[in-house]
């Protein structure tokens, strides 16, 4: 649903000493035995006829594979080559008292979302979400309950509804506009800087994940708060160190909610944070907030003393709403946790996808010519790319609709807990259990893709004259959430990945720098590429019509 060149560190645990591990799992179980019977519900007995739990690890008494868990980082690569080993595409692995359940059958994954889907409609309580939430005050993250259900109608209604994204329109197209500045910019840049040092190895190159991630930032911010920076930004258009450290904070709160946290699934071990996951999670929050929260303070302000009158954002409308009795339908701390997981939602999915169609693209320059020819014969050389164009320009959706099978943003959705037993495909499902659908498992599952680690578009237009839809409802693949929890921001995040594609390939001509071979290989921690991706880049319109 839902970094920078740097990203953070996900081997925590391979920092820490062999000591610290083994005293971790001793006073782990200690601490789990004595305490079992008060904070572990009485579970019922499974009569014989209760089917069997799906395959997996048979783990320790009480503790199940939480040692496994903490010293197998990054968590789901250790699950996805378990799942492997056993040949399953649904599997079950036990921390403390919590059944995991990853799936990668889009069969089994169409009976937790849809025949099933109001009993695994609520989330986790754990240490991640409620921090990275505020104490569940928003939509994404809190458990099934008033609460969700009222934020989930704001942010349908009032946020991300047909008429607000209608009215953001002109706001988008401004973003869409300065990425091609900026980009353009970096070209003249390192042109200047060449011809004086007389070296031409750096000329036109480009950092793609730099101008993509902060593409998407710039978006969401100007959407929400009605402007690109926080501060002044730098000189060329590009980020300046407010959002820098913002667009860093956002991807490390990515990479550990729901990041497999000791506290997530033990809570009574949340106060010596063991893995350090809780310390990491906090200062994120601290670096996102520090920019965010005075702004809303601020904006409060305006409207309680009458300076602003005018909706002009998504924070305008949030602190506008009134309930039946004229009062704020939201507190000041609902507004700010809202508006946390809006930018959690909007920074990630697009960006990734088109780092890595360009990637790809670059490997197979029949596929980048193709879109090329596309963007030429739909849009010509007279103009830039429009949102308006976006219906027409299939192959170029095709390739953002393919990065999202292949290279899929995280390993698994936000988890989906069942609120009562139940069993599907055949296999018990425990009330309380945490339903992973796998991002990768579904989307490159060779039993529903044929040659699936392959980068080919053309397998999403089977019927040319029907326009590529980015989302699968059949749920061979993720590339947005779906069901009761489905994500409220489909037609956003869609339009920003295409759009942003559609303007790198319609503006510039791309190839890898001299000498260079493009790598797609993912990185160890997380999906990303495992380099930040760095291409030549001349410009295919003119002058003109890239600065217009």
């Amino acid at each position: 649903m839902f970094s920078l060149a740097k990203k953070p560190n996900n081997f925590i645990m391979e920092n820490k000493n062999s000591s610290c591990v083994e005293f971790l799992l001793y006073l782990l179980a200690t601490i789990i035995v004595i305490f079992f019977y008060k904070w572990s519900p009485n579970p019922k007995k499974r009569s014989k006829t209760t089917p069997p739990l799906p395959p997996g690890p048979i783990g320790y008494p009480i503790i199940g594979c939480l040692p496994e868990m903490t010293k197998k980082r990054p968590t789901f690569r250790w699950i996805h080559k378990r799942m492997q080993e056993m040949d399953t595409e649904i599997a079950c692995f036990r921390f403390g008292k919590t059944h995991v359940i990853p799936v990668t059958s889009p069969e089994l994954s169409r009976e937790f979302l849809k025949k099933h889907d109001l009993i695994f409609a609520s989330r986790p309580d754990c240490m991640s979400g409620r921090l990275t939430s505020n104490g569940y005050l928003s939509a994404i993250i809190s458990p099934y309950g008033d609460q969700w259900k009222k934020m989930r109608r704001i942010l349908s209604s009032h946020a991300l509804s047909p008429a607000m994204h209608k009215k953001f329109h002109e706001k988008r197209g401004e973003e869409a506009d300065h990425l091609v500045r900026y980009v353009y910019t970096q070209l003249l840049s390192s042109r200047n800087n060449n011809t004086n040092s007389n070296n031409n190895n750096n000329n036109g190159l480009v950092n793609l994940r730099v101008a993509t991630q902060h593409y998407c930032g710039n978006v969401i911010r100007k959407m929400v708060f009605g402007k690109r920076f926080f501060g002044a930004g730098m000189e060329d258009g590009g980020p300046g160190l407010e959002e820098r450290e913002h667009v860093d904070g956002l991807f490390t709160i990515l990479t550990y909610l729901y990041g497999f946290a000791i506290a997530d699934y033990v809570p009574c071990l949340e106060i010596f944070d063991f893995d350090g996951y809780k310390k990491i999670l906090g200062d994120a929050l601290d670096n996102v907030r520090k920019y965010q929260d005075p702004e809303i303070t601020n904006r409060v302000e305006m409207w309680r003393k009458g300076i602003k009158k005018t909706e002009d954002d998504i924070l305008d409308a949030f602190i506008n709403l009134k309930d039946s009795k004229h009062n704020p339908l939201l507190s000041v701390q609902e507004i700010r946790a809202q508006i946390t997981e809006i930018m959690l939602a909007g920074v990630d999915n697009p960006s990734n996808a088109v780092e890595w169609a360009m990637a790809e693209m670059i490997n197979q320059p029949h596929i980048l010519n193709r879109a090329c020819q596309e963007l030429d014969k739909v849009v010509g050389r007279g103009k830039m790319v429009q949102e308006s164009d976006l219906p027409n320009l299939n192959y170029v959706r095709a390739c953002v609709k393919e990065s999202f099978r292949l290279h899929p943003v995280a390993p698994f959705n936000v988890p989906h807990v069942s609120t009562e037993d139940a069993v599907v495909g055949g296999y018990f499902i425990p009330r309380g259990s945490h339903v992973l659908l796998s991002r990768p498992g579904l989307g490159r599952n060779p039993r529903v893709w044929e040659n699936p680690l392959e980068y080919n578009p053309e397998r999403h237009m089977v019927v040319e004259s029907a326009q590529v839809e980015l989302v699968d409802h059949d749920l061979r693949m993720l590339s947005f959430s779906t069901g009761r929890r489905g994500c409220p921001g489909v037609t956003l995040g869609s339009t920003m990945a295409v759009m942003l594609l559609a303007r790198l390939l319609h503006g510039f001509d791309w190839t890898a720098p001299p000498g260079v071979r493009i790598g797609l290989g993912e990185s160890e921690g997380d999906l990303l590429l495992a380099k930040p991706l760095v291409l030549h880049a001349t410009p295919r319109l003119e002058p003109s019509v890239l600065l217009k």
